[in-house]
């Protein structure tokens, strides 16, 4: 059971993260009439940020816990992408 529910957590933070993607490119669409591909590299540097900073957290401070790491990924990851 822990996995079904594991996996619907899963399920919805990916077609969350599919449907901003989508959102970016209708709007941007909407209003020049041109697709911009630049929202994936944006994404794609969000990720890759913070699964450094998460790694990078977890060896030099191993008794953090995983809520802070996430927080601390995140708020380091919207200022890169920004």
């Amino acid at each position: 059971m822990d996995v079904l529910l594991q996996q619907i957590i899963n399920g919805l933070v990916l077609g969350s993260m599919y449907a901003l993607v989508a959102l970016g490119y209708t709007m941007v669409y909407g209003i020049i009439g041109l697709i911009n591909f630049a929202h994936g590299d944006v994404l794609m540097i969000g990720a890759l940020t913070s699964w450094t900073i998460i790694v990078q957290a977890r060896e030099a401070m191993p008794g953090m816990p995983g809520w802070a790491l996430l927080i601390l990924a995140a708020l380091i990851s919207m200022v890169v992408c920004a």
